[in-house]
């Protein structure tokens, strides 16, 4: 991780994303002095679970991996980050601690605010306090419905989801299966690395996929989405 200074050619003078425009100029400011601006390289954890959360992370640009650590080498991958999305937004509103870890994919470029100033501003603004709720409660609707998924779908259905979730992100990232290995596919559907890759295998015979090393491109949807359903 390295700060970014004023005097770095890659430091962002301004907070321009949209959820920030609606504050007024004095809450702008409160954000401004209370934010640092930081590099993530490749592999850097942005947040550790159990950590101590002071401040709330928002990606300016690059992708991450948001998961839940297990015991031993066991995590379950929860969603990709995205440009324009927080994390830690549980230490706002109740945690003091980050519940999950975030892995950066690619270089990440992030600001640190203070929780501190996050939650003063969400007091004194109601736009923008709906639209931080609006995104917290996004995250735990994610985390119940990868939980009702681990619960009552069996192989096929997860790994289904797991190619139909990371497929959507084609849009924005079209190298984003490229960024991601054979055991993170795994940590996505909740099953092993060797299931996985069996499973890849057998979508590919059944004319479901096409794998390109590390890539994988979706040739039937409509079929993913009934082995989805079917679970």
């Amino acid at each position: 991780m390295k700060t970014i200074l004023e005097t770095d050619k890659d430091f962002i003078c301004d907070i321009k994303a949209p959820c920030f425009q609606m504050l007024l100029p004095e809450e702008a400011s409160i954000v401004r002095s209370s934010k640092t601006q930081v590099l993530f390289r490749k592999d850097d954890n942005l947040t550790k679970q159990g950590a101590f959360a002071s401040y709330v992370l928002f990606i300016i640009d690059g992708y991450a991996k948001q998961y839940l650590e297990g015991s031993g080498n066991k995590n379950y991958n929860l969603r990709i980050i995205k440009p324009g999305e927080f994390l830690g937004l549980s230490a706002v509103f109740s945690e003091n601690t980050f519940n999950y870890s975030t892995v950066a994919l690619t270089d990440c470029h992030a600001f640190l605010v203070e929780k501190e100033a996050i939650a003063k501003v969400v007091k004194q603004n109601g736009m923008f306090g709906f639209n931080i709720i609006k995104r917290y409660c996004e995250q735990n609707t994610n985390l119940i419905n990868s939980v009702r998924n681990l619960m009552y779908k069996q192989m096929n259905g997860r790994m289904a989801d797991a190619l139909l979730y990371i497929d959507s992100l084609k849009k924005e990232k079209t190298e984003i299966f490229q960024l991601l290995s054979r055991k993170d596919l795994a940590d996505f559907a909740g099953i092993s690395t060797e299931s996985t890759v069996k499973l890849l295998k057998m979508f590919e015979k059944d004319g479901l996929i096409v794998l390109n090393e590390k890539d994988i491109k979706i040739v039937k949807q409509e079929a993913l989405l009934e082995i989805s359903r079917r679970g």
